[in-house]
């Protein structure tokens, strides 16, 4: 993310850069460094614009990769507990039916 922030920061610097370049080095009417200075801020802004619907893209998918590493995860650690509390009952049910044995042997 700090390239596509880099690389934001880069076109607009460079965007004012090459403005005041152009506004200090122009041998032009006012009018039309007016307009060419409203050009360049459009095309600043579509860039800008671009970069951060790219830079909402790639969080997006980082997300969505992070959440399905997550789900898989969770699924994981839910089988296993499954597992371990299946062996838990079986465990328990052996122990039960020992110390009914035990009981019954005790009743008699």
């Amino acid at each position: 993310m700090s390239n596509n922030t880099n690389s934001a920061l880069g076109l607009l610097l460079g965007g004012a850069i090459g403005a005041t370049l152009g506004i200090l080095f122009a041998p032009d009417k006012g009018s039309n460094t007016r307009r060419k200075l409203r050009d360049e801020a459009i095309a600043t802004k579509e860039n800008i614009a671009a970069s951060a619907l790219d830079l909402k893209d790639q969080v997006a998918s980082t997300l969505t990769s992070k959440k399905a590493t997550l789900d898989a995860q969770l699924e994981s650690v839910v089988s296993d507990a499954s597992y371990k509390a299946e062996d838990v009952i079986t465990s328990l049910e052996k122990k039960l039916k020992d110390l009914k044995a035990r009981n019954k042997q005790l009743q008699k």
